[in-house]
């Protein structure tokens, strides 16, 4: 296998917040926004779907923080797109793409400037500033919806990938497409810490490709096979693995692979193996549950809802009845080095904690990438802090083991 080639170079997203067990357990919902997304419009009187049921609630569908962690970003299927100020809890702004919608959306390295995706009108991706509430640039190009939109941790690249099957590399400098992958099935991608690697997945053949930035039109470094034999004890044929969402950690040995299922993935981002299989939350894409349950990731809901805390000492993620679900990652750093060269069982990992505390299904969850703080959204926002009980515990802990020594 050739060199990561990252493995030279330090994380460039390296945070000084450090977690603890205790500090994710006793999470709880600070603040919760009942009306982070207007209502859709009343059916007209007399029509048939007012007489037959109540229009549809809508939802958050993508959430971004910016790099400081000072500001939070939703996007809404109103067609809206609202700033939060992450220390007073207030919401700052409103913005409306009645004509475009909004999905995906991601801040740049200004806290000013966003890219997202499109939901109407087109395929572009636009770049929008947040200051003046003006489109700066237009990234056009796609000829189907985006489903995969990433900013590069260390300039002003970013990836999008979509359902035409192509990823295209960007510059925020320039409208022009700097670099195209075209690829036999819809694409998810993700940037490792440093920028120098990105991983696309390529669902219906499950795998997972890992490129050079600096030679991505050569052949991928690494391919990456999902194979889950566990699938094949709860149905045959296995269901097949479709992944929404990657994600590297911070130190980028490990990626996580997010999925439409029942089951999330931590994989060695250098060798390829599946280290562990994540269970407990029920999919977002569910739609029934029966033994084995019925999966449709055709309804697009999934991608926001897992992530890294910013140590990637954890993995957050939510669940269709709206819980939050803990994992603690740590102990996968003891089964790589001498483990690489002898066969490897993939973990199957029980969450740490469940949190309960978030109305309806908790579509996107992300933590604060400077602060001890969790978003949660969906039909509602939800600011989740520490409880402050847990500080006087951790200082008690720490004082007795000093007495002891």
């Amino acid at each position: 296998m050739a060199p990561h080639p990252s493995t030279s170079h330090a994380s460039s997203t390296h945070t000084t917040l450090n977690l603890s067990g205790m500090v994710m357990a006793k999470l709880k919902p600070a603040k919760i926004f009942k009306n982070a997304v207007d209502a859709p419009p009343a059916p007209a009187t007399g029509s048939q779907s007012q007489k037959t049921s109540n229009p549809p609630s809508r939802s958050i569908t993508g959430i971004t923080f910016d790099d400081r962690g000072d500001q939070l970003l939703t996007a809404g299927e109103d067609e809206t797109f609202k700033l939060y100020s992450c220390k007073s809890g207030k919401v700052l702004k409103t913005f409306y793409s009645k004509k475009y919608g909004v999905d995906l959306p991601r801040f740049t390295h200004k806290n000013t400037a966003i890219v997202h995706a499109s939901t109407k009108e087109d395929d572009t991706v636009r770049y929008h500033s947040l200051h003046d509430n003006k489109y700066l640039a237009y990234f056009r190009g796609h000829t189907d919806k985006v489903i995969s939109l990433e900013v590069s941790p260390i300039d002003d690249g970013f990836m999008s990938g979509s359902m035409d099957k192509t990823v295209r590399l960007w510059d925020l400098r320039t409208p022009v497409c700097r670099g195209l992958l075209k690829l036999p099935a819809p694409p998810v991608v993700a940037y490792d810490s440093t920028g120098m690697v990105f991983a696309v997945a390529v669902n219906h053949y499950q795998r997972i490709l890992l490129y050079d930035q600096a030679n991505y039109d050569k052949a991928p470094f690494l391919t990456i096979e999902l194979n889950d034999p566990t699938l094949l004890t709860i149905s045959y044929p296995p269901r097949p693995i479709y992944v929404t969402s990657m994600s590297f950690s911070n130190d980028s040995k490990f990626l996580l692979v997010g999925c439409s299922g029942d089951t999330h993935y931590v994989v060695d981002s250098f060798d390829g193996i599946i280290l562990a299989r994540l269970e407990g939350h029920t999919a977002l894409e569910r739609v029934s549950m029966t033994s084995p349950p019925l999966i449709q990731p055709a309804k697009g809901i999934s991608g926001e809802e897992v992530s890294w805390t910013p140590d990637s000492k954890y993995v957050i993620s939510g669940s269709l009845d709206g819980r939050i679900f803990i994992w603690d990652i740590q102990s996968l750093n003891g089964v790589l080095g001498d483990e690489r060269r002898k066969p490897f069982k993939m973990l199957r990992l029980k969450a740490n904690a469940v949190l309960d505390g978030h109305p309806g299904p908790s579509r996107c969850v992300k933590f604060n990438p400077r602060f001890a703080m969790m978003c949660t959204a969906g039909t509602e926002l939800a600011f989740w802090l520490p409880d402050p009980a847990v500080d006087a515990e951790e200082v008690a802990k720490d004082l007795l083991k000093k007495r002891a020594s």
